[in-house]
């Protein structure tokens, strides 16, 4: 070949040839990395993934994201260790996706447990790249969300799967509050791998395929000699009505991931952030003529508070939270001129409204979550007081229910509270009350305050008077009749500044949205502490 060309030019020639085959051999390279890293655990163990109706990690992954948006990390990390024959067997990425990528336009962190890949178990290399997109998420603000699928610690490496797991339950508890965190139960998770999940804001199952346990059926069959399946341990149904484990439940992992985006939705990045505003088309201002008649005139008669909720929020939607557990309060997020705000609420179909353990636990924890990122809180309040009786006393009641007390005292974003009907007792203070700091209080004309229900304080009062009456019945009646326009009336407390306005029901949303507008800029303080000591 002749060159018209200096030497030098000659030279770059060939280094561009060579440099050339060298660029074609390592792209080659590279892509079958890529090919083999997406591969899992090979055609068929992905097969078997798609018998039991679950997805690959990585297609849920791209069913969640905003598509196109996702960014992987540490693709081609494999695992160190040597004993039992693992030094033959290095699959590329260890059994865990991570990365980022977007949701509705938002950064998210997460990571999804490939369960091909050794049966999705942890070991150190797997538990340093979820260590690893977890510390990004705190640095950059931003919700990590967890796929679980995962037969839990990785046996064959000992000490160093649990010490894996010790530093994601760490970074759980430094993220607490920081960055919102939510787990997808989307397989099994046993043994370490439901603790982190356990850590996080908020836990999704879904039904058939997704379940948590310490110890699984096996195990118990050895220790106890009980015959139980995987899904009477710990399924979806179990934790969602009995444990409170989980949140949500979900009939499929499509349905989960839609469920996941919407939560976020309500969310903020982060704890120094508000929650994003949306807009809507339900005016402010709209005046809802039926709340007149919602509450029965039969004060012992029970209704759905639901409707209610959806009558002053926007647009009707509602997001509930732990709607199959503990169903004598309602808790779940909504929007007020297109702001989120969570809601708390008795709810008169079970137990009458009143508030037990299982009730203030679950009421509490929503209050901490919405106070820690800056998510108003809307209570409405129909209690007939604490549940009575020897079981609730053994249960802990006083402790458990000392959490709803604590959790509305310490928070301090914005507080609206409307009495519809009673609120009586401790439970009343427990409930967003002015006493327990909230910032505007609203009650019916029909709204009840007492220290308890007007019958049981008319007995007590004057039980003399009606045993010496004629006719105790007549004599009962007007000292009841007394009492209620006396003392039980929104107005007494109203003279007394514990209620801020008394107000029409059919304006109930215009008056909350308007106490949120004004609340927007709020600051208040509490004394210096490390943290608080909580009844847990």
């Amino acid at each position: 070949m002749i060159v018209d060309s200096p030497a030098e030019d000659i030279h770059f020639y060939y280094l561009s040839a060579s440099g050339g085959c060298m660029r074609e051999r390592t792209l080659k390279k590279l892509e079958e990395m890529n090919q083999a890293a997406e591969e899992g655990g090979g055609k068929g163990k992905i097969e078997e993934q798609h018998k039991k109706g679950k997805l690959t990690a990585r297609e849920r992954v791209a069913q969640l994201l905003d598509p196109g948006t996702f960014q992987e990390l540490d693709k081609f990390v494999t695992h160190r260790a040597t004993e039992f024959g693992m030094e033959k067997n290095r699959p590329l990425g260890d059994g865990v996706v991570t990365g980022y990528g977007m949701i509705n336009g938002r950064l998210v962190y997460l990571f999804s447990h490939d369960f091909t890949v050794l049966g999705g178990s942890l070991g150190e290399a797997f538990g340093k790249k979820v260590v690893k997109v977890m510390d990004l998420a705190m640095k950059n603000g931003a919700p990590i969300i967890g796929l679980n699928d995962s037969g839990g610690a990785r046996i064959q490496e000992g000490a160093s799967s649990l010490a894996g797991y010790s530093e994601i339950f760490f970074r759980n508890t430094l993220a607490s509050g920081v960055v919102p965190q939510i787990s997808a139960a989307l397989g099994p998770s046993a043994g370490g791998a439901v603790y982190s999940p356990a850590l996080t804001d908020f836990i999704v199952m879904v039904k058939g395929t997704g379940s948590m346990f310490v110890t699984g059926p096996e195990v118990v069959k050895a220790a106890l000699g009980q015959d139980i399946s995987f899904e009477e341990l710990g399924g979806a149904e179990v934790h969602a009505r009995k444990s409170g484990v989980a949140h949500f439940i979900t009939s499929n992992e499509q349905e989960c991931f839609s469920l996941l985006r919407d939560l976020l939705s309500y969310l903020p990045q982060n704890n120094s952030e508000l929650p994003p505003t949306l807009k809507t088309k339900d005016p402010p201002e709209r005046v809802e003529k039926s709340l007149r008649e919602i509450i029965p005139d039969d004060a012992n008669k029970a209704y759905d508070v639901r409707e209610i909720v959806k009558k002053v929020v926007d647009d009707a939607r509602l997001l509930e939270v732990h709607a199959n557990w503990a169903e004598n309060v309602f808790v779940g997020f909504a929007r007020m001129d297109g702001e989120s705000v969570g809601v708390v609420a008795n709810q008169p179909l079970f137990l009458s409204g009143a508030l037990d353990s299982t009730a203030s636990v679950k009421a509490a924890r929503f209050v901490r979550f919405c106070d820690a990122f800056n998510i108003p809180i809307v209570t409405i309040v129909d209690v007939p007081g604490y549940m009575p009786g020897a079981d609730e006393e053994h249960s802990g009641v006083i402790r458990h229910g000392s959490k709803l007390l604590f959790a509305y005292c310490e928070a301090t974003v914005p507080k609206v509270t409307v009495i519809t009907r009673k609120a009586y007792g401790g439970a009343y203070c427990a409930m967003g009350s002015k006493f327990s700091r909230a910032d505007i209080n609203y009650a019916w004309p029909e709204a009840e305050i007492a220290v308890m229900g007007p019958e049981g304080a008319v007995n007590v009062i004057f039980r003399k008077e009606i045993e010496g009456a004629a006719d105790k019945e007549a004599t009962r009646k007007a000292l009841l009749k007394d009492y209620r326009e006396t003392i039980t009336n929104p107005y007494f407390a109203a003279s007394r500044g514990i209620i801020d306005d008394v107000i029409d029901p059919a304006v109930t949303r215009p008056k909350l949205i308007s106490a949120l507008t004004s609340l927007r800029k709020k600051k208040e303080f509490r004394p210096h502490k490390k943290h608080g000591n909580i009844q847990l």
